[in-house]
């Protein structure tokens, strides 16, 4: 029988300490590649035998980066870079790199001449026309030249067949990800919030069909176990990312079940599979591209479409309310949270949001507002 506990031990200790990943498969012999924010396809690295690494800052100092950026860049770019420059990365291969935002860009080119010397970057420039078909094949171009990018400075030869395979446990993973997040909603005595975030987390410093094993047998245990009434607010988290330990510990004392997520690293990224019955393994990754919506960092017409997306979470999973964890100076977030608001206070549901950096120790205030939430949602619920 599986012990619930020791899992969740496990899936901590590699979501907490994603340098001894590296080091661990450095020492198997294998060479392992950098990917950072957002949306990198990063099956093209595990095609080549490769180990995909996700880079999403973290807790800690942000001092040598400060050379490169204002301080008023958001942190995550910032201790993405500086990451870097601080020798938490030494060993990597390669880093993957996009530019989905604008701090992103210049972030490649910070990344470029300050760390790319001693991790060479492979260049990723998303066409923001994911739909139409000349963005399709643009996309498909890219992924291309970045495959033989990785083939040149890993000397690995990265093949359709592979490609193929890499899918297979890409869509696995990412299944696998969305029931486990669905699950947390009937066992949140059992799956705290923390415990979410670092079973979600570790993905990004595994090899994903590791991660599935994992994850298969922690499913198959919760699925025994009889469904857990939730003690506190069910709620929908919105945001870049909320796996700081502090603000998580917040939520665990307030009971918080997060019963869905709208979340950068977490759902967000394994929202689509990748249609294997496309031919071409290229276009796959574009066809998938192309069909990532309600993101506020990708190109949309329709701009209501996301908001209601955020709402139709929270209705669709009996959510009391949503938590927006803003990320300072994160413009593209602040600009579409008037919208998010709107929405939400016209379906009627309590919204609050919190400001959040990957600096942050102290969530006093956090605490605070979630106190006036719980408040919130008594009174909805009368």
């Amino acid at each position: 029988m599986t012990d619930i506990k020791e899992l969740l031990k496990e899936f901590k200790h590699i979501a907490e300490n994603g340098r001894e990943q590296i080091d661990k498969y450095l020492a198997e012999g294998k060479k392992v590649v950098g990917v950072f924010p957002y949306y990198a396809p990063e099956e093209i690295i595990y095609a080549g035998g490769l180990v995909p690494y996700g880079v999403w800052g973290g807790q800690g100092p942000i001092d040598k980066a400060k050379e490169y950026f204002p301080t008023f860049y958001y942190s995550l770019a910032l201790r993405c870079l500086e990451m870097g420059l601080d020798g938490s990365l030494d060993g990597l291969s390669a880093s993957m790199v996009t530019t989905l935002d604008d701090t992103l860009r210049p972030f490649s080119q910070n990344y470029k001449v300050s760390v790319g010397r001693k991790i060479p970057m492979v260049f990723l420039n998303h066409a923001q026309h994911r739909k139409e078909e000349f963005g399709k094949k643009y996309n498909a171009t890219i992924f291309k030249q970045a495959a033989e990018r990785l083939e040149e400075i890993c000397d690995v030869k990265i093949t359709d067949e592979n490609l193929k395979k890499a899918f297979e446990v890409y869509n696995e993973n990412r299944a696998l990800k969305r029931e486990f997040v669905k699950l947390c909603g009937d066992y949140s005595q059992t799956i705290k919030a923390s415990d979410r975030s670092n079973v979600l987390k570790a993905s990004h410093h595994m090899l994903k069909d590791e991660h599935n094993k994992m994850l298969k047998e922690l499913i198959e245990a919760l699925k025994a176990m009889p469904k857990e009434e939730c003690k506190g607010p069910r709620v929908v988290t919105s945001g870049v990312i909320t796996d700081n330990p502090a603000l998580l510990q917040v939520l665990d004392d307030f009971n918080i079940c997060v019963v869905a997520d709208d979340v950068a690293s977490e759902s967000r990224g394994f929202k689509v599979d990748v249609d294997t019955s496309i031919e071409d393994p290229y276009m796959a990754l574009a066809d998938q591209f192309a069909r990532m919506d309600e993101d506020p960092i990708l190109y949309d017409p329709d701009i209501w479409k996301r908001p209601k997306y955020v709402v139709d979470l929270a209705v669709d999973n009996d959510a009391d309310g949503c938590l927006v964890f803003m990320m300072t100076f994160n413009d593209t977030e602040e600009m579409e949270y008037p919208s998010l608001k709107q929405a939400y206070e016209k379906a009627g549901i309590p919204l609050i949001k919190l400001g959040y950096d990957q600096q942050m120790t102290d969530f006093g205030q956090a605490k605070t507002q979630l106190e006036t939430f719980e408040e919130m949602v008594q009174l909805n619920r009368m």
